[in-house]
Parts: C-alpha cells; sequence; structure tokens
C-alpha cells in the first residue's frame, strides 16, 4: 500500500510556504525632505527637517515628519546631537495619526582617502497620541545602526552607499531585530550652504507578521545658513 503521508507533508509545506508569501507585502514610495541648518557657532546647530512619505506606489501620502533638534560637534571627528519629531502617520480610513518621539545619536567620521566612513548609533522612542489606544502610553523604542561609506571624487558629486539596521528594545534578542535599509546615491554640492541629495533606498521589515518590502526613490534638499 503506497504511503500517503510524504504527500500530506508536501501540500502542508505548500500551503505554509503559500500562506507567507500571500503575507507579505511590497511597495514602491517616494520620500522628499527639506533639511534645514543654523549655525549658532562653528560647533552648535540648530536643524530643522520637513519631510514626506508618499506611499501606495507614489499615489498616496502615508506620512509626514517634522524634526526639531541640535547638534553639536565636540571634535573633527565626533558629533552629538537629539532632536523631537512630530509625525502624521495614515490610517486604513484616510485620516492621520499622531505620534510624538525624540531621539539622540551620536556620529563618528573617520578619512581613508578617497575614502570616508561615517558610524551612527542613534536611540530613538515613539509614543502614539493620548489615549488613541490601551497602549498609546508605551513608547516604541530603537536602537538604530548606520555606516555610511562615501568616496570623495573632489568634485561636487559624492557617490556613497550606507547599511542601517533596527534593533526594537524590551524584546528577546532574537526577535529585537525588525528592520533593514539598504541605500546608493550620491550628494550633489551648488557651494557651502546649498546642496542635494538623491538615493535609492530598499528597506525590508523582519520579525513582522505582515513584513513590508519598500522600493524608495529620496530627494533631499539640504540648507545650511
Amino acid at each position: 500500500m503506497i504511503n500517503k503521508r510524504p504527500g500530506l507533508l508536501l501540500l502542508f509545506i505548500l500551503i505554509l510556504v503559500g500562506n507567507g508569501l500571500r503575507s507579505q507585502v511590497n511597495d514602491a514610495q517616494l520620500w522628499m525632505s527639506v533639511d534645514l541648518e543654523k549655525k549658532l557657532t562653528p560647533a552648535l546647530s540648530v536643524l530643522f527637517t520637513e519631510e514626506i512619505k508618499m506611499d501606495e506606489n507614489i499615489t498616496e501620502v502615508g506620512t509626514l515628519y517634522s524634526d526639531i533638534g541640535i547638534s553639536y560637534r565636540f571634535w573633527k571627528k565626533f558629533k552629538a546631537g537629539a532632536s523631537y519629531r512630530f509625525v502624521l502617520k495614515r490610517r486604513l480610513d484616510d485620516t492621520y495619526k499622531k505620534y510624538h518621539s525624540w531621539y539622540a545619536e551620536g556620529f563618528y567620521r573617520e578619512k581613508f582617502k578617497p575614502v570616508g566612513l561615517t558610524l551612527r548609533l542613534r536611540y530613538q522612542s515613539r509614543y502614539a497620541e493620548p489615549f488613541s489606544s490601551e497602549k498609546s502610553t508605551i513608547p516604541k523604542s530603537h536602537i538604530r545602526t548606520k555606516l555610511t561609506v562615501k568616496y570623495d571624487l573632489q568634485k561636487k558629486f559624492e557617490p556613497y552607499v550606507y547599511a542601517e539596521a533596527f534593533f526594537r528594545m524590551g524584546e528577546a534578542a532574537v526577535q529585537s531585530f525588525d528592520q533593514l535599509r539598504l541605500c546608493a546615491g550620491i550628494e550633489y554640492t551648488f557651494n557651502r550652504r546649498h546642496m542635494i541629495d538623491l538615493h535609492y533606498l530598499f528597506s525590508r521589515e523582519y520579525n513582522a507578521v505582515n513584513p513590508e518590502t519598500d522600493y524608495v526613490v529620496v530627494v533631499s534638499y539640504y540648507l545650511i545658513f
């Protein structure tokens, strides 16, 4: 008599794989931002950023960010800063949920001509609007590590790549890693005050029920004054 168990096992595996494929979410996005830096002293700056993230294959405004903070350069290779962020995130009914968050970060730079390395370590914590849910008072906190490699062409164009990993605080070690971003881009410096940044970003969620993979074009304008 033919053993039917291998066939049943194969069917079960195919069902699991099919469910896993259906649970994944892919999206094309466009992120646009304006970054302003006001130098109070050669070492101390006030920062402001306004960012719009368009999702659903670049058809809807998904998230709006407003950041304000300070940055201080302790010496040539190291600087640190802290910022407050106000977030509006679109719900399924096209209303927007409010979030309040803050983050603190440090940057370390090293140069091996013509290559420059920048390591950024950021701690961020986000709160939902009060009374929006039973867990609105519980922050969602992450440690974010980012390594950028930039090639100095001694020209106005500077290509770069970076990798960034997100680790959720308060989770078991295996479950804490929940997002990875990989990026390639180029900066164009008009002069000492104006710069534009264009890059392509791949972002993938992990340890989520419906992990999302985003393919993002990012355009940023920087003004220093």
